[in-house]
């Protein structure tokens, strides 16, 4: 068994395996589709909407700066963390599934120039069909090769490219959006040229066909004007029932630095790791 496309610098839905999420069999059933607005557009409305999507646009701009903390959610799998560009650092810390589902992971991954490590364990009944799943489940973090993981967006993080979520792409495919209240938004938004995100699972973009290019959002900014909120709201696809994606962003210009894991509770990384998420 292999993790074919573990991004973690990027969540999704079904991150690991075709169908995870629907075997843990969390995913939420109430996504509903925007309705849409019959007749000609009045040029206040579209005016409101140019500068409501204008607005999106720009709260992506701080996540850029990359000092901020992250969340995000979906199908029965969380995911946390900070990118700290002073420091070169970042750190996400990821659960997927529990010990009753097929499979359960939890995830610690630091990166911190020039070094990595990742702390794993993988539980559920399909665990033991893991290669290697002992040399895996050691309860330290292991340090890893950079010219193994080089490209990889399973266990690399690229610091030129900061969000974890990919929402400055995300709110460029956005097709309708209204202005809700103060800082809040709802709308409709294109993921179908959203793999790049990594918020997304392309196998879910691929299944959800057309409906891939009217999705519902809605998303919050804060007092300054950054993304403070965005929640996707998948329809059901293939083996994915429907789900909302959440993706929080806090603390900006004040996260932390990513913490190096201490010298004792280090050991390299064995091939296993690295066959695992090839």
């Amino acid at each position: 068994m292999k993790i074919r496309r573990f991004s973690a610098t990027a969540f999704a839905a079904a991150l690991l395996i075709p169908g995870l999420a629907a075997c843990n069999g969390n995913g939420t059933s109430d996504a509903s589709a925007t309705p849409s607005a019959s007749g000609s557009v009045a040029p206040s409305a579209s005016a409101s909407s140019s500068a409501a999507k204008q607005a999106l646009l720009d709260s992506t701009n701080a996540i850029r700066d990359g000092n901020f903390r992250f969340a995000m959610t979906g199908a029965g799998s969380t995911a946390e963390g900070q990118v700290h560009e002073p420091s070169q650092s970042a750190e996400m810390r990821m659960t997927i599934g529990d010990p009753s589902s097929d499979l359960m992971m939890k995830l610690d991954l630091i990166h911190a120039k020039p070094d990595s490590w990742v702390k794993l364990e993988l539980g559920g009944t399909a665990a033991a069909q893991i290669p290697g799943v002992k040399n895996i489940n050691t309860g330290k973090y292991q340090h890893l090769d950079q010219n193994r993981i080089k490209g990889n967006r399973a266990l690399g993080f690229d610091f030129d490219k900061v969000d974890p979520a990919g929402s400055a792409i995300l709110t460029q495919g956005v097709t309708d959006v209204r202005q809700t209240g103060e800082g809040a938004f709802e709308g409709t938004v294109d993921v179908s040229k959203a793999a790049e995100a990594g918020s997304l699972d392309p196998a879910v973009i691929t299944a959800l066909g057309a409906q891939a290019q009217s999705v519902p959002f809605t998303a919050k900014v804060d007092p300054q004007g950054r993304l403070s909120e965005l929640v996707l709201k998948i329809p059901a696809a293939g083996q994915s029932a429907a789900q909302d994606v959440k993706i929080t962003y806090s603390d900006y210009g004040s996260a932390a630095a990513a913490t190096k894991p201490p010298a004792d509770q280090v050991v390299e990384a064995p091939k296993e790791l690295y066959n695992l998420f090839n």
